[in-house]
């Protein structure tokens, strides 16, 4: 199935978490990174005063499932130093599953494809990049 998975990060050293999810989301049992989006940087969302994100989408073939998907980034993410506190709070690094195939999915855990998609510019840039590489 191909993936969109976003990838931000505003605390220490921006480009290498992300570099390191890069890595991490590749050794993932059977999946492959098949495009990679620019790098941006982004200003915070959720109104909390801290510094601007660095932003980017990988375009992934993998035969995990959601679920599955889902657990392996957030293990990537603690493996990554992050600690989930408040809402919007900052972060080393942030995983997020953008969409799944045509999988629609609505459960406490996971949405797809993901809610922010029609508020977040930045996005739907990385994922025009990403269909264009493909």
């Amino acid at each position: 199935m191909l993936a969109f998975i976003a990838l931000g990060s505003n605390v220490g050293d921006r480009a290498k978490h992300l570099a390191a999810a890069r890595h991490a989301i590749a050794a993932l049992p059977d999946t492959f990174i098949v495009a990679a989006s620019d790098i941006e940087e982004t200003e915070p969302l959720g109104g909390l005063q801290q510094e601007n994100y660095l932003n980017q989408m990988l375009a992934v073939k993998t035969a995990l499932e959601p679920m599955q998907l889902l657990s392996e980034l957030q293990g990537i993410e603690i493996a990554n130093g992050r600690t989930r506190g408040e809402r919007w709070a900052p972060r080393t690094l942030d995983l997020d599953i953008v969409a799944y195939g045509d999988t629609a999915l609505a459960s406490a855990q996971l949405t797809l494809p993901h809610p922010g998609l029609a508020q977040r510019d930045f996005w739907r840039r990385e994922m025009a990049q990403l269909e264009e590489r493909l």
